[in-house]
């Protein structure tokens, strides 16, 4: 997605018309202020011919192209050189880095930064360079009213340069670091946003299912009703009888299908809470079948007896955000484990959390820091292809959910096949007031069915 950043950062046409013509207005009052008000001499003529070539351009850009056109990479690259190569041209007139409007040379080289891929940012900090080195080694002089050349000192003009030469190379590389980063973060946000809004239409569709169960209910009975009418009636006419059992059977089949998508949609609207091991199945279930061997473990961490009676397991709230980032955390443990993946779940009397571990390579230690963030390849395997992107949506959306997240590395163990490897570690935590609902259940067996209101036995 980095690749298309000159696509993305386009800008309008009117607004590189509008930036000219405020750089021109500066320059025509700096040239007027400096002839009129201190008496400088300097070549007006060559100057007012300067700034008037590029408003002509501005004019002609202006009056050709559509204020709204959104300008290409080249196009915009085209205008910065033009700019660069304007603004060389008006310094070398008017004293060159004696100038101290030289230091607005950094401005064609910020904007290419954020505007331009790579090859463009090379190419305008380059020709920047280029002119700040020629005018302080070749220029015209600005004479003082009696006729005396305002220059700088030889030391000062070098420091100047030198000053320009590193701020022109640190601003194209910070500038283009932070732009980078904000489009990466942009668009992992975007689908981080995407992902909850797809999880919330899942549970949202549920509920029309539901509805339309419910209301398609009364039709097909009164369907099945007329059918089985109609078969007594039409006893004595077997082939009208035996289409009038199809339409009763296949009525009664609609009726049974119904009633179980109604089901399924009712579990999904009207199951906003469920106790902590269910909400984890549910988010590690499409994971459960893909060769490796997920174990739950699940239990109260207060220090509880052997006689004791194990702690009510908390009842939580069952949000989108939070399920879909334990699967997304979950398929990561299973996509780099060798062969099994631990879950642990866990609560005390202020927090809830969740444990997940693999058996696998692990993070690498110098990474775990980073870990989360977008478009950065958290874990290494060969042949296997990641931005991290999964981990930073799954980061997001638990945070939001009111969690704290920590990456480690487990010990030494063994692997499934026999060598010696310290998997990752994913701790999540909540605050047990933030994610609890009011009620708790029972601790759920490993085949725990999903949760709908009514007492167990």
């Amino acid at each position: 997605m980095l690749r298309d950043l000159g696509r993305r950062n386009r800008v309008r046409l009117k607004t590189q018309i509008l930036l000219r013509w405020i750089a021109l207005a500066g320059q025509t009052a700096a040239a007027l202020v400096a002839a009129l008000v201190y008496g400088l001499v300097f070549p007006i003529g060559p100057v007012a011919i300067t700034i008037g070539a590029a408003g002509i351009l501005n004019l002609l850009a202006g009056f050709l192209l559509p204020a709204t056109r959104r300008l290409s990479e080249g196009e915009s690259t085209a205008m910065l050189v033009f700019d660069i190569a304007q603004l060389s041209v008006l310094l070398w007139l008017t004293g060159g880095l004696d100038n101290p409007f030289a230091l607005l040379m950094l401005a064609p080289v910020t904007i290419s930064a954020t505007m331009l891929r790579l090859p463009g940012v090379l190419l305008i900090s380059g020709l920047a360079l280029a002119s700040v080195t020629a005018l302080w080694l070749w220029n015209r002089p600005v004479l003082s009213p009696q006729m005396v050349a305002l220059t700088l000192p030889e030391l000062l003009r070098f420091g100047f340069w030198l000053a320009l030469a590193i701020g022109i190379t640190f601003i194209a590389l910070y500038v283009r670091r932070v732009t980078l980063e904000m489009q990466a973060m942009g668009d992992a946000l975007a689908a981080t946003q995407l992902a909850l809004a797809r999880e919330q239409k899942l549970t949202d569709l549920g509920g029309v299912v539901a509805a339309a169960a419910h209301e398609m209910g009364t039709p097909l009975a009164t369907i099945t009703l007329t059918a089985s009418e109609l078969v007594d009636d039409l006893s004595d006419n077997p082939e009208l009888a035996e289409d009038a059992a199809l339409i009763r059977t296949q009525a009664m089949r609609c009726r049974d299908i119904l009633r179980s998508m109604g089901r399924a949609g009712k579990e999904d609207t009207h199951l906003r809470q469920a106790p902590l091991e269910a909400v984890v199945r549910e988010a590690a279930e499409p994971h459960l079948a893909r060769g490796r061997e997920v174990v739950f473990a699940v239990g109260a961490e207060a220090g509880n007896g052997a006689g004791e009676e194990l702690e009510a397991q908390p009842l939580i709230h069952r949000r989108p955000e939070i399920v879909h980032g334990l699967r997304n955390l979950i398929q990561n443990a299973v996509d780099f484990a060798e062969g099994r993946v631990e879950i642990d779940l866990s609560w005390t009397e202020s927090s809830i959390m969740v444990k997940i571990e693999d058996d696998g390579p692990g993070f690498p230690p110098g990474l775990i820091g980073r870990i989360g963030d977008p478009f950065m390849r958290s874990r290494r395997r060969p042949g296997y292809e990641g931005m991290g992107l999964g981990l930073f949506i799954a980061k997001t959306l638990l945070e939001r959910s009111g969690a704290r997240l920590s990456f480690a590395n487990g010990g030494e163990r063994l692997r499934a096949s026999g060598a010696a490897a310290g998997g990752a570690i994913v701790m999540v935590a909540w605050p047990r007031q933030t994610l609890e609902a009011a009620a708790t259940v029972r601790p759920a067996n490993p085949h725990f069915l999903p949760w709908d209101g009514a007492p167990r036995s």
